[in-house]
């Protein structure tokens, strides 16, 4: 088994995932290589949570431009992770 740290790379702040709280899924940028076993195994070890169901997906470059020259932004994976009702991640408490 990978560590789990190599696994889970950092989690996504924005609007829908802060909606998405309030239904107990979180969302985590995770290694390209990684699959949904590897993803819950991970947030269940550093979190000490119970993973119901997890969600992936890869996402792809986009096209940028600096002055003249063109090129595109990286490629990842993120993954949405479903905990078991009562359970959360101090990390992201409402307050």
């Amino acid at each position: 088994m990978k560590d789990p740290r190599e696994v889970i790379i950092r989690p996504i702040i924005s609007e829908h995932s802060y909606d998405m709280m309030s239904e107990n899924c979180y969302t985590f940028e995770v290694a390209k290589t990684s699959n949904k076993v590897e993803i819950a195994q991970a947030v269940e070890a550093i979190f000490n949570v119970k993973v119901v169901k997890v969600n992936t997906l890869n996402v792809k470059a986009k096209p940028k431009r600096v002055r003249y020259k063109i090129g595109k932004t990286r490629t990842w994976k993120k993954a949405m992770v479903t905990l078991k009702e009562g359970d959360t991640i101090e990390l992201f408490a409402n307050n």
